[in-house]
């Protein structure tokens, strides 16, 4: 199977990762909207066109199936990018959400969401954590996280102040937190020992990049071994782009 990723920066890395790893799939090919990041604080609109646009790039690809990667885009812009597209379209919610089920988290588990702006206040995490029983629901925009992590930020006192300004007021600590952005999975680490010291109840985070590939697994049982190729495109500065993969791949 030959695949497309798309992210609206340079976060999406953390879902090729585990897909260039798995050496399921023939093809890989990563575009990174490096001139136009972030997504997450843009209008609806601007973020749909900004997926059509993505679409038409990957329409001059033979690709079978595009995986978005950018929570903000898969909350608001799949449908009318499935209607554009010569491929089938995959988003990053409903793996999220699959994955939340398969950890064995009951109905009363208590569920941090974190992501940008706009995702957040699409409320669809929300909803459908909601439709299939669970009620225990946080949710909160921590879009300062983006450009910390696009600036190769990923411990220190930015951090740790851009956390304490997030976390400290929570009311309840979570036992799943669904990393809701690309980016985020960088930092996974220093989000997770924030709350591990504060509660010391079972902590499970929830990564877009594990759960695509679980959910690709399970959505194409027919996958076979494959040697994978990648290929790195942005609309900005694309050897920063292959630079940082390289080192962010290898590790």
């Amino acid at each position: 199977m030959r695949i497309g990723v798309f992210d609206s920066g340079i976060g999406g890395l953390t879902v090729v990762k585990p897909l260039l790893k798995s050496k399921l799939f023939e093809k890989i090919i990563y575009f990174g909207d490096t001139a136009r990041v972030p997504y997450g604080i843009k209008d609806k609109n601007v973020i749909i066109r900004y997926g059509l646009e993505a679409v038409q790039f990957f329409n001059n690809f033979d690709i079978d199936l595009l995986v978005v990667a950018c929570n903000t885009v898969s909350a608001f812009a799949i449908p009318q990018m499935k209607l554009q597209a010569n491929f089938e379209i995959v988003g990053v919610v409903e793996p999220g959400i699959l994955a939340i089920q398969n950890s064995g988290a009951d109905f009363n588990s208590e569920i941090l969401i974190l992501g940008t702006r706009a995702t957040i206040s699409s409320n669809i995490y929300q909803q459908k954590l909601m439709e299939i029983g669970y009620s225990n629901i946080q949710a909160i925009a921590t879009g300062l996280f983006v450009p910390i992590v696009e600036e190769d930020i990923f411990h220190g006192k930015i951090l740790d102040a851009t956390k304490e300004f997030y976390f400290n007021n929570l009311q309840k600590h979570p036992q799943y937190i669904i990393l809701g952005c690309t980016h985020f999975p960088l930092i996974a680490d220093e989000i997770y020992k924030f709350f591990y010291r504060k509660n010391e109840k079972k902590l499970n985070l929830i990564h877009s990049g594990d759960a695509i590939l679980e959910y690709l697994i399970e959505k194409y049982p027919n996958l076979k071994p494959s040697k994978s190729e990648i290929e790195f495109f942005a609309s900005e500065n694309p050897q920063n782009l292959k630079n940082i993969a390289l080192k962010w791949l290898q590790n």
